[in-house]
């Protein structure tokens, strides 16, 4: 059954969101990587987009959160492209690619990911992470599987610590048979009780995005989340660590101390970066502010920045 996106809001512009996504998408390289196992092809393959390929600039790969897509990063991957060949894949089981093994282990997720880097990544060659939500998690059991090659993890508002949250309202799953308005405004509401701190960010591009990406989720990410595999696995990672949270992230918002200390405990100079006013996908609701954070901690100067495009 195809979705009906008809009462998704245009843009100020006139456009449809999904316009204004396969504008951002064109001017990337879409590539479909095996993900190979036991040296066999069936595996299935990851879809990544790659901005800037050839430039020669250093890699940097983002990781989208969980139910979600490389259009986490939407009003991200142009920007950092100015400075960084970026790569956003679509996490197995999530977006355009293909499920993993196991659709509620961790480690399934992750060993797909880590074929499909080694193979598209150039050889040897080092890069940083950035993580959002469950691509936190992910990035976290990544960097046990290649420390020498991650320069640095960047977790944004990771998801899979053992850590206090408070309790909020119940996300309504979203169905494809849903009339249209209620596809939108069922949407719109998971978006404003999880995703963005201001009800006026909600707008059609993340109502689009929600949609699309949470209907054909097939990795159970939350179950991950709710297992701690971040928290389980951090010991072991040697790649230092920044963080950058949004100061109201519903996930985190009052503890956020409780993580910083979780952090410090095990990499005493960690530095958290929180972006005031914004929610947990802070990288969509401040994104400016986001990218300038990001590109600070990785150590571009503010002279050399843009802004989002």
């Amino acid at each position: 059954m195809s979705l009906d996106f008809s009462a998704v809001p245009r843009m100020p512009d006139g456009r449809t969101a999904l316009q204004h996504i396969e504008s951002v998408a064109a001017q990337s390289q879409a590539v479909r990587v095996p993900m190979f196992k036991d040296g066999k092809s069936d595996g299935g393959s990851m879809m990544w987009h790659i901005w800037g390929a050839g430039s020669g600039k250093p890699i940097l790969l983002l990781f989208h959160g969980g139910s979600g897509s490389w259009i986490h990063w939407v009003h991200n991957v142009l920007p950092l492209s100015q400075h960084y060949t970026v790569y956003a894949p679509d996490l197995p089981g999530l977006g355009d690619s293909d499920a993993p093994d196991d659709v509620r282990d961790i480690w399934s997720v992750t060993n797909a990911v880590h074929t499909a880097a080694e193979t598209l990544l150039p050889k040897g060659e080092p890069f940083f992470l950035a993580g959002f939500s469950f691509g936190g998690m992910v990035s976290g059991h990544l960097a046990t599987l290649m420390p020498e090659r991650i320069r640095r993890l960047v977790l944004v508002g990771a998801g899979g610590l053992k850590a206090t949250r408070k309790p909020g309202p119940k996300l309504h799953k979203l169905l494809p048979e849903m009339p249209a308005q209620t596809l939108a405004d069922e949407a719109r509401r998971n978006l404003e009780i999880l995703m963005l701190h201001d009800p006026a960010k909600v707008d059609g591009v993340a109502i689009y995005m929600q949609i699309l990406n949470t209907t054909r989720a097939k990795t159970r990410s939350r179950e991950m989340g709710q297992a701690f595999r971040l928290s389980e696995v951090l010991p072991r990672v040697k790649t230092p660590l920044t963080g950058i949270w949004g100061e109201f992230d519903s996930t985190t918002y009052p503890y956020i101390q409780e993580r910083i200390d979780l952090f410090r405990a095990l990499q005493p100079d960690f530095e958290m970066n929180v972006i005031p006013g914004a929610g947990h996908w802070v990288a969509y609701e401040a994104a400016d502010a986001f990218n300038a954070k990001l590109l600070e901690v990785l150590g571009i100067p503010a002279e050399g920045r843009l802004r989002r495009a």
